[in-house]
C-alpha cells in the first residue's frame, strides 16, 4: 500500500485531500508545517509528498531545497495558489515532480498521484512528458510550449486548458468537463470563463485550433494548427 504525506496547514484541505486519499486505498499522515514536513518525509516511511508552498516556520521552497539537498527519494507534488508559470518552472527544475494549483479537481490531483507513483517503479522516457498536435508540443514537466518550435509563454490556466484539449483531441468536451478540470471545485458552473480562456488559446496557439461545437463545447481539430 502506497504512503502518502500531505504537507499542508489549511485544516479543510488537508482533510480534503486525507479522506479522498483514503478512499482510494492509500495510507496517509499530515504535516502542518514545514519543519515537521521534513521530519517526516526524511523518516522513509512515505512514498510521496504533496506539498504545500504557502507552509508556517519553513514554506515549501525551502522543504523541497532540504529535501533534494539530502537526497531523499520519495516523489514529490507542489501544491500552490500561485499561478504563476516561472514558479512551476522553478518547482519542476529543482526537484518536484509535478506542480497543482489550487483550486483544483481531485480527480485530477489523484491521477496526478498515481502516475507519480508508477514512475517510481518504471524507467522514465522523455516521451511519456510531452504531448502534441500538428506543430504545438507541450512539455508536462518544465510546462514550456513550443508551436512550430517557437516558444510560446501560457498561464497555468492556459497551460492546462491546452494541456486538457491535447490529451483528448478530437472529442467535444463540454463547457462543465472544462471548468471542473481546470477552476476545480468551487467553480462558479453559470461563468463564462472558459470561453475567455478558449478565446486566449486561439490567439496564442492558433486561430483554428479549437473548434467551437455548438450547444456542446469545444473540440480539438487533430493535428491542425491554425493561422
Amino acid at each position: 500500500m502506497n504512503r502518502i504525506l500531505i504537507a499542508e496547514d489549511e485544516p479543510r484541505i488537508a482533510s480534503f485531500l486525507e479522506k479522498g486519499l483514503k478512499a482510494n486505498g492509500f495510507t496517509t499522515a499530515i504535516a502542518k508545517d514545514g519543519e515537521e514536513a521534513i521530519i517526516m518525509a526524511c523518516s522513509g516511511n512515505f512514498d510521496l509528498l504533496i506539498l504545500d508552498i504557502g507552509l508556517p516556520c519553513k514554506d515549501g521552497w525551502a522543504v523541497l531545497e532540504e529535501l533534494c539537498g539530502q537526497g531523499e527519494q520519495l516523489s514529490i507534488i507542489i501544491l500552490s495558489a500561485r499561478d504563476d508559470v516561472k514558479e512551476m518552472v522553478h518547482g519542476l527544475e529543482n526537484g518536484a515532480d509535478d506542480y497543482v494549483t489550487k483550486p483544483f479537481r481531485f480527480e485530477e490531483l489523484l491521477a496526478r498521484v498515481r502516475l507519480r507513483l508508477r514512475d517510481r517503479y518504471l524507467p522514465k522516457r522523455k516521451e511519456e512528458f510531452l504531448l502534441s498536435s500538428g506543430d504545438i508540443v507541450l512539455d508536462l514537466r518544465t510546462r514550456h510550449v513550443k508551436v512550430a518550435n517557437r516558444p510560446i509563454e501560457l498561464s497555468a490556466r492556459e497551460f492546462t486548458l491546452a494541456e486538457i484539449f491535447l490529451r483528448y483531441p478530437g472529442r467535444v468536451l463540454s463547457r462543465e468537463q472544462l471548468l471542473s478540470h481546470v477552476w476545480g471545485y468551487d467553480y462558479d458552473p453559470g461563468s463564462n470563463i472558459v470561453d475567455v480562456y478558449v478565446g486566449y488559446l486561439r490567439k496564442k496557439l492558433g486561430s483554428n485550433l479549437i473548434e467551437t461545437v455548438r450547444g456542446m463545447g469545444y473540440r480539438l481539430r487533430s493535428g491542425e494548427v491554425g493561422g
